[in-house]
């Protein structure tokens, strides 16, 4: 095991492979906060991971050449995009340089000696992780935090603090080309959320029964005067937990443990035992974010703040970047950007969506972007997803399998496209004041949102 120092000693190197991710972005901008020296590099450089870089004096080097080992720093760090035969790490290989992978650096130099509190599921990851560590920061406790997008009221995806509580948002992704077992193995969590159990990650997971099988690989090493908060309706999660827990267990989502009162639409009252707590008010949509705060709720009151403080906290929070967000509304039209790219969070989001504006209209434009979808694991799904939305815009190019086939049980109200401008085109001309448009991708789709809200501008279809 490569022996690194810690943040607060000796300052080192650090190189990483694929840092313009966003977990690897993060984990640039934690090392560099902790002292140590931070270069990287990726396949694409590009903004706003690589403006948000350079701004803390981080050099970015696009691609993979292997003269970049000319660097000589302490150690390689590596991300999960990077795979054998890739140059640089070939040269690593070849000449004996040291290497480690993101998560076991994390572990290793940041979180032991942290109270850490790990956010793990299939969905809701960022945003719980991201009110979590707002209702910690807005009663004082300054957490750290390592999130996978960007919370409103922080404005970053990570910091490092000198609090003793560090948030970090629990992948259940495999760590790196030399570490199959998935990154929440090394996050050592004294409060643990589950917020949900589907089939994901169709690369690399055959069935939801191999990803239940690294969940309890993951609660197998929490320690006994922990806690976990789980979601009370999940049968996936039930399974896990079933298998072997040595911690103890508050779930929500259930009236025997944290659960939803009464509720309108500015905001709902949480019970804990069916006791009223409070009531949060704010104007996120949808029954998913209820769930999340529930969440937050809990683990906050684990670490020491009340659910009164935690419910005032939600009320002030501001959500995340590309989690339903505005990104401009033109002639009447507005236009959202959400990172949903799983049946389940498409469908949840447009149901929010649907019963926050009544009778207008939605309109649905998906990028099916996730290796899960490109694979086609989840096309018998898409349409049932897709069903509260009136129009349905789908952006096919580079899927192995038949969109327009998928969608076909939505009717006339469903269209695929290979091109991206025809499909812009096509939805240009096809919304009208009133609209609501949701453009649902994992990645940058294009550039589709300010080049959509350019052509409402101009009146040009």
């Amino acid at each position: 095991m490569t022996r690194l120092a810690r943040a607060g000693s000796d300052a080192m190197h650090l190189h990483i492979l694929g840092i313009c991710g966003t977990f690897m972005g993060g984990l640039a901008l934690i090392a560099r906060a902790a002292g140590h020296r931070v270069t990287g590099c990726d396949a694409n450089v590009y903004p706003p991971m690589s403006t948000q870089l350079a701004a803390q004096g981080i050099e970015l080097i696009e691609g993979w050449n292997a003269d970049q080992v000319a660097l000589k720093p302490d150690v390689f760090v590596i991300g999960n995009v990077v795979t054998r035969g890739n140059p640089l790490m070939e040269e690593i290989l070849e000449r004996g340089f040291p290497y480690i992978s993101g998560p076991q650096w994390l572990r290793e130099n940041v979180l032991v000696g942290k109270r850490g509190i790990a956010v793990a599921g299939t969905h809701g990851k960022t945003t719980v992780a991201a009110m979590l560590s707002w209702v910690l920061e807005h009663a004082g406790l300054e957490p750290g935090f390592l999130i996978g997008g960007v919370p409103g009221n922080f404005g970053v995806s990570a910091r490092l603090t000198n609090s003793r509580f560090f948030v970090v948002e629990a992948d259940e992704y495999d760590t790196a080309f030399f570490d199959k077992r998935s990154k929440f193995l090394h996050y050592p969590a004294r409060t643990t959320i589950l917020n949900n159990l589907e089939f994901d990650h169709a690369d690399i997971f055959p069935d939801l029964a191999a990803i239940e099988t690294q969940f309890h690989h993951f609660v197998r090493t929490l320690p006994a005067n922990g806690l976990i908060v789980a979601n009370g309706a999940d049968e996936a999660l039930a399974r896990v937990l079933a298998r072997g827990c040595y911690t103890p267990v508050e779930r929500f989502g259930a009236p025997e443990g944290w659960s939803i009162g009464a509720q309108d639409a500015g905001g709902f009252e949480v019970r804990w035992k069916r006791e009223a707590q409070g009531r949060v008010a704010w104007s996120l949509t949808g029954a998913h974010n209820q769930a999340n705060a529930l969440a937050a709720i809990a683990a906050a009151r684990h670490c020491g703040v009340a659910p009164a403080q935690a419910i005032a906290a939600l009320g002030a929070f501001e959500g995340v970047k590309r989690r339903m967000e505005l990104r401009g509304v033109v002639n009447g039209i507005s236009v959202y950007d959400d990172f949903a790219h799983h049946p389940t969070a498409i469908e949840t989001t447009l149901a929010g969506l649907r019963a926050r504006v009544d009778g207008a209209r939605v309109i649905a434009v998906l990028e099916p972007r996730s290796n899960t979808m490109k694979l086609g694991a989840m096309r018998d799904r898409l349409a049932a997803s897709l069903a509260p939305a009136d129009r349905v815009f789908c952006y096919s190019a580079g899927l192995k399998w038949d969109a327009a086939a998928a969608l076909a049980p939505l009717g006339a109200k469903a269209e695929a496209h290979a091109d991206f401008d025809r499909l812009l085109a096509a939805l240009a001309s096809a919304a009208r004041p009133g609209d609501h448009v949701v453009i649902m991708s994992n990645g940058g789709f294009g550039g589709i949102h300010d080049k959509l809200l350019a052509l409402l501008a101009q009146g040009k279809p």
